[in-house]
Formats: structure tokens, C-alpha cells, sequence
């Protein structure tokens, strides 16, 4: 993987994504701490929900803690400050709402374990970034600690660190396969047409419905917010002169079921950002034998890839083995033991 001083010069903000629980997102956030200490770089910490804690909430299951060194700037809610065995000085205090207290900026007075919390929303997640840097933070890593996917967004981050392991399957060549598939997703291309892309991104709502947009550039929006349930309605809606279908939610098998193959091959499918899709790799790639194709409107940049050989329910991989098989699935993308 590229050292923390590389990536704090290509990016200002990333993001930190587990594909499941236990796959090695929080090892991999301590190894970027430690490298950035290391290197003299001031951090700003923040996460999409609670992380730091000893045992994982929901599974109950024993989790690395997070250690923060000195002048780090963190954000912790109210509840979360005297949980902290490193020395905390308030900044300031946000005035945005978590299940734990109100949200306050920290610096790490004395370095130790912290629990850190912050924003769920994407527009409070900008906000507290930007005043992270404004208050000294070089560079920004956001945990994502309850929805792992959508903190991968385009919008929240320059790009991602994908965390992936053991803990996906028993079977190593399923673990390649799905991680590859959602970098696969990530790297989706984006709309080329800026006619389109001015379409979708104007201010009247548009990109709120299910939109048909046709050879000449016209606007079928249809009476659909989301796509789930409603392939038999966007069957109906395709005709001869569709290009494009913008999906403005989730993209699932059951959005495009009903839709004839004649159809789907002849349009594309356009999405706001890969996040929204939720297909496995087999039946992605057999839609693609249908012709089915898609882009987005921004694609997600991955910075790298950490793999965790070990699983909690007692099986793991030969480190190498699992690094060089995810290496040569991966060539262009640096892929990192965060174990070793």
C-alpha cells in the first residue's frame, strides 16, 4: 500500500470501508494512525457511527480498540468523552445530534484510547471535515462504522480504503471473487454526456423519480421514487427511441426482473454513485452476459485494498496465500495484510 505521506498528498479525505463485520476495518484504521504518526502527519479522525469500544455491540465479539496520538483533532459525542483514556481538550462543539450526545471536535491531549463517534448524514459528515481542517487536520479518515457501504459515497470521501477478509467465506477464491466484484462496481464508468449529466443533476426533482431519457434527449419522468417493485412499469415505460433509465435508489435483480431482454440490452441504466447497487457477482456477471449495462454519475476511487486472513468463527488463510491471490486480482490497486 502507498504510505500515509502518498496518500495524504493524493487525497484530503478517505474513507475506511469494511465489506462485513469483522473483516479488519478498525486493524487497518490503527495502521494508518500509527503510519501517520510515524510521518508527522496531523489527522482528523471521525466516524459514520460508534467505534473504539472494546467488544463489537452487535455481535458482542472482542474488537481492536482506537488508539489516537497527540494533536490528533476527533470527533466524540457528549456520552463518549469520559469513556476516552487519552486526554481529550473540546474544541468546540457542533450542534449536530448522534444517539449518544451532541457531537464535539477534540484534540488529543495525551495519547491513548479514544471511542469515536460522529455524523450520520452526508451534509453534517462535510460540515465537521471541513471544520476539522479549518482547526489544523492535514488529513481526514472517516470509519465507517454502522453502514459500511454507503460511507463509501463519492460524496463523503476522495476515495476508499476496502477492508475485506476471511470472514466473507471459508472459501478463499469467494473471497477474491466478491471483494473484486465491488471494486469492479466502484470503478463503473461515469456519464460521459454532459447533456445528460446536466439532466440529472438540475434542481427540479428530476433526480428524485425513475427518469426514461430518449435518443433525442426528452424526459420521461414516471411516477416512481424507486425502482424496487416497479420493473414490469419501466418495461411498459422503454420503447424504441429509450437510451437511458436513471434508477435514483437502490438497483436490485427485482428493479430490473420484469424488463424484456430485447430491452435491457438497448438502454443503459444510470445510478447517482455504485453505492446503490446491491447484485452478487454471479448474477452480475450473468446480466452482463445479457447485455445489461451501467454508469454512474461519479464512480468511487480505492485507494487500497487491506485483507484480514483471519475469521472469528475459528478458520483462517495462509497470509500470502490471500495477499497474492487478491494482488493478482487486483493488479492496479496496492493490497495490504493488515495482520502482518
Amino acid at each position: 500500500m502507498d504510505s500515509i505521506y502518498d496518500l495524504a498528498t493524493k487525497y484530503k479525505t478517505l474513507s475506511i470501508v469494511g465489506m462485513a463485520k469483522n473483516a479488519g476495518k478498525t486493524t487497518a484504521l490503527n495502521y494508518l494512525i500509527e503510519e501517520a504518526d510515524d510521518e508527522g502527519i496531523r489527522l482528523g479522525i471521525s466516524s459514520t457511527g460508534r467505534d473504539g469500544e472494546t467488544s463489537d455491540l452487535v455481535t458482542g465479539t472482542e474488537k481492536p480498540r482506537v488508539f489516537l496520538y497527540e494533536d490528533t483533532i476527533v470527533t466524540v459525542p457528549r456520552q463518549l468523552y469520559d469513556f476516552a483514556e487519552g486526554g481529550l481538550e473540546i474544541l468546540e462543539m457542533t450542534g449536530i445530534s448522534t444517539a449518544v450526545g451532541e457531537l464535539m471536535i477534540c484534540r488529543v491531549a495525551d495519547s491513548g484510547y479514544v471511542q469515536i463517534a460522529g455524523p450520520v448524514a452526508t451534509a453534517d459528515s462535510k460540515k465537521v471535515c471541513r471544520r476539522m481542517f479549518e482547526l489544523g487536520a492535514e488529513l481526514i479518515m472517516i470509519d465507517g462504522a454502522i453502514d459500511r457501504k454507503s460511507i463509501a459515497s463519492p460524496e463523503t470521501s476522495d476515495a476508499v480504503i476496502l477492508s475485506t477478509g476471511a470472514v466473507i467465506s471459508r472459501s478463499m477464491g469467494k473471497v477474491v471473487e466478491e471483494t473484486a466484484h465491488i471494486v469492479n462496481l466502484y470503478n463503473l464508468p461515469e456519464i460521459e454526456d454532459q447533456g445528460i449529466r446536466d439532466i440529472l443533476v438540475s434542481d427540479d426533482g428530476i433526480e428524485d423519480h425513475v427518469v426514461l431519457i430518449d435518443r433525442d434527449n426528452q424526459v420521461n419522468r414516471l411516477d416512481l421514487t424507486t425502482g424496487l417493485g416497479a420493473s414490469r412499469f419501466i418495461d411498459e415505460a422503454i420503447d424504441e427511441n429509450t437510451r437511458y433509465v436513471f434508477i435514483p435508489g437502490a438497483l436490485t435483480k427485482s428493479v430490473i426482473a420484469d424488463i424484456q431482454r430485447p430491452k435491457l440490452k438497448s438502454v443503459r441504466f444510470l445510478l447517482k454513485d455504485p453505492t446503490r447497487i446491491f447484485i452478487d457477482s454471479v448474477s452480475w456477471r450473468q446480466l452482463a452476459k445479457r447485455g445489461f449495462r451501467v454508469s454512474v454519475l461519479k464512480n468511487i476511487t480505492i485507494a487500497a485494498v487491506t485483507v484480514n486472513p483471519y475469521s472469528p468463527k475459528g478458520y483462517s488463510f495462509e497470509h500470502e496465500a490471500l495477499r497474492d491471490a487478491m494482488q493478482e486480482a487486483l493488479p492496479e490497486i496496492p493490497v495490504i495484510d493488515v495482520r502482518l
